[in-house]
């Protein structure tokens, strides 16, 4: 039970500590000596007070920044309305996948994939910036027509229908995607992994993929830059800077997939994990098993991409001669995501104006990442309250 404290003014508080303390037998006994030493005591007590609430100051500080990034900005973190509600009949796939993919197909059969929801399709919002950014990039405008995307719920759908020519709506009978789906909770496990299984079942269908998230701008034609000879390759958070090393920290936001059975085997494996690493997420669950023996008897080519040419917020790509797509990633919350994702497209389009010669001395780089990384004001302010406390209880 917590001690009660009485609620006299400070001021009577102090004159009647140093009343009792002045009049107290301890204190007829004490040398000047012994008063400093009991001072600097309670100097060191209240620094070690104030290092303590700092420090948990900051643990809670980044505990919940880091739960934000999910919440926020995570496009299968949650949703929110953003449309009118319409009661009106139920949207329902006009085509089938296997119709959708074959139109959208390469001649090789790879198709490029990414996952919409009603928060990330709201108008002016990710999936606009992301569909400009094919519109603007190097050879990457004629890759819109390759470009499949998955709605997750049928306002997503509604707006893809408007805005690109190939959209599937994903439905499943586990899952409601409708109801909220906070990072880490049930709902959210069985979306990411409804997402993984899907993938499955695209390379079962005999068609590789690019795997994309829709907050990840495409800057250039990345075809040139993927290995020939990997099964599967996935974008990084930080490249050590070897492509197949798996100290590579990878990011599931952008992988190259291509269909053969080592694939398939692989996602088969990958999503059965799950069981064994109950209350994980794929990505967390990539880590794990991309050292298992599994993957080298299955005789699977991984290869991690380089953080130069498919860059990130976390570890940007800095040469724009170099950047083939870059990601929006280590990123706080939806409006901090739009506004430096906002400036990566014009740190872009300024780069497409300056000559050949001067592109070639990469005068420039990005801008980014500004309101993507955790602002200090809050951790000041906490300082400042705690100093204030600590100043309360010992006012020397």
């Amino acid at each position: 039970m917590p001690l009660q404290r009485t609620t006299l003014p400070s001021s009577n508080r102090r004159r009647l500590f140093r009343h009792s303390a002045a009049n107290s037998p301890a204190a007829a006994l004490m040398s000047p000596e012994s008063t400093a030493t009991a001072l600097n005591l309670r100097r060191i007590l209240g620094a070690a007070l104030l290092f303590f609430l700092v420090s948990l100051s900051c643990v809670l500080l980044f505990r919940n920044a880091y739960y934000s990034v999910f919440v926020s900005s995570n496009p299968l973190s949650r949703f929110t309305t953003v449309f009118p509600p319409n009661d009106s009949a139920a949207v329902t796939n006009e085509y089938s996948l296997e119709n959708i993919l074959s139109e959208a197909a390469m001649q090789d059969r790879t198709v490029i994939l990414t996952t919409l929801n009603e928060a990330w399709a709201a108008p002016n919002s990710i999936i606009d910036l992301f569909l400009e950014s094919f519109r603007i990039g190097d050879h990457t405008r004629r890759l819109l027509n390759h470009l499949v995307i998955i709605a997750l719920d049928q306002k997503a759908f509604i707006r893809c229908q408007a805005i690109h020519t190939y959209c599937y709506l994903l439905v499943s009978e586990a899952t409601d995607f409708h109801e909220e789906a906070y990072f880490m909770t049930p709902s959210y496990l069985k979306m990411m992994w409804r997402r993984i299984d899907f993938l499955r079942s695209v390379l079962e269908m005999g068609y590789n993929f690019v795997f994309t998230d829709a907050d990840i701008m495409w800057f250039r034609d990345p075809f040139p830059r993927f290995h020939r000879d990997a099964d599967f390759q996935i974008a990084c958070d930080h490249f050590t800077g070897s492509f197949d090393d798996v100290q590579n920290r990878p990011n599931g936001g952008f992988n190259f997939v291509k269909s053969n059975n080592r694939s398939i085997e692989f996602y088969k494996f990958w999503y059965s994990s799950r069981e064994t690493y109950p209350g994980y997420h794929d990505q967390d669950v990539l880590n794990f098993i991309k050292v298992d023996p599994f993957i080298t008897d299955l005789g699977l080519r991984m290869k991690f991409l380089d953080t130069a040419n498919f860059g990130g917020l976390c570890e940007p790509s800095r040469d724009l001669n170099k950047v083939c797509t870059m990601h929006a990633n280590c990123c706080y919350g939806m409006d901090s995501k739009l506004h430096d994702l906002r400036i990566m497209l014009q740190d872009w389009k300024y780069y497409l104006t300056l000559s050949p010669s001067l592109k070639r001395l990469s005068i420039i780089s990005w801008r980014v990442p500004q309101n993507c990384r955790l602002t200090i004001y809050t951790l000041h302010s906490n300082i400042l309250f705690f100093f204030l406390l600590v100043h309360f209880i010992y006012p020397y």
